[in-house]
């Protein structure tokens, strides 16, 4: 019993020790749009360098797409350049001839409302014809009016504002077909760092929805712990204190840097524990190893002692 006892408490870790596992930073690749993955060009574990393509999705629909917002970029270009070029002599010409042909008219009802009104008041016509011919007349004149508007609005050219909202909405026009450029881009995925490929949860042929993961990445020139810090333990653990890792199925340890360690506890809340259960509490760290071979497998199971800090703890 004795002797089972001492190869219990052997195989227990020491009270300046903790377990946890090994750990790749991770950059995981969206689906930007939900399109069917036509050209896979990676395997999963293979490396890859910034920039590598990863695989392209269905490109026909956001082609189309940016084809219908560049016509209208161009559409909004053309209307802004009739803009700024002002109205045309022929258009000016056409005022000037309606105008011309408004003062005819309005001549002719003016004279026939003349010789009508000596006629009316010795009552050898209808005052209802006298009316219409005074009728007439004015509203000739309005026709005089608007056509001689009409001109000078042409003589004037393109109000200054109408040259501003044209440039609007070339601009927005413009920024629209960027974005849709942009999104095409993304449609063949590239490696945004070098790494390994952890995971390619989809395959050739599927249609990953909006926002799902089509690739992730193990990045960094290291690797690190991912450590859970007991309560106890706590309040000597600081960010950039020394520590050694061991990784299962290596004998050396290496040495390593506390990156982060976390402020609230991972499991149980603080406020539901009270005197020796606040054990139980227990704080995420990150220990950075210094020096580590770029083929250690994220997972694998750690054991991280703590150097002893300034105050000797």
């Amino acid at each position: 019993m004795l002797l089972c006892a001492l190869a219990l408490s052997a195989c227990q870790p020491g009270e300046s020790q903790v377990l946890g596992t090994l750990e790749w930073d991770r950059v995981t690749l969206p689906a930007p749009v939900a399109e069917k993955i036509v050209r896979m060009d990676v395997r999963e574990g293979q490396q890859v360098v910034a920039g590598a393509p990863l695989m392209q999705l269905e490109l026909t629909r956001t082609q189309s797409q940016l084809a219908v917002v560049q016509a209208q970029a161009q559409q909004s270009r053309e209307a802004l350049s009739e803009l700024e070029a002002g109205p045309r002599s022929e258009e000016i010409a056409q005022a000037r001839a309606q105008l011309s042909a408004a003062q005819a008219q309005a001549a002719d009802a003016g004279a026939y409302y003349a010789r009508l009104q000596p006629l009316g008041r010795q009552r050898l016509v209808a005052a209802a014809d006298v009316d219409r011919a005074r009728a007439a007349a004015g509203n000739a004149q309005a026709q005089v009016r608007a056509a001689q508007s009409a001109l000078l609005e042409l003589e004037r050219g393109t109000r200054s504002e109408q040259v501003a909202q044209g440039r609007s909405a070339v601009a927005a026009a413009e920024a629209q077909a960027l974005a849709q450029s942009v999104s095409l881009e993304k449609l063949n995925v590239v490696a945004p760092r070098a790494g390994r490929v952890d995971s390619l949860p989809y395959k050739l042929g599927d249609q990953a929805p909006v926002g799902s993961p089509l690739a992730i990445l193990l990045v960094g020139d290291a690797p690190y712990a991912r450590v859970y810090v007991p309560e106890p333990m706590r309040v000597n653990v600081r960010v950039g204190q020394m520590a050694r890792v061991f990784v299962d199925g290596r004998e050396a340890a290496f040495d390593g840097r506390v990156r982060m360690i976390r402020s609230e506890p991972s499991f149980t809340p603080y406020y539901a524990l009270s005197g020796r259960d606040a054990e139980r509490l227990s704080y995420l760290a990150e220990i950075t190893l210094d020096k580590a071979d770029a083929d250690l497998p994220a997972g694998m199971p750690v054991r991280v002692e703590f150097a002893a800090t300034a105050d000797g703890k």
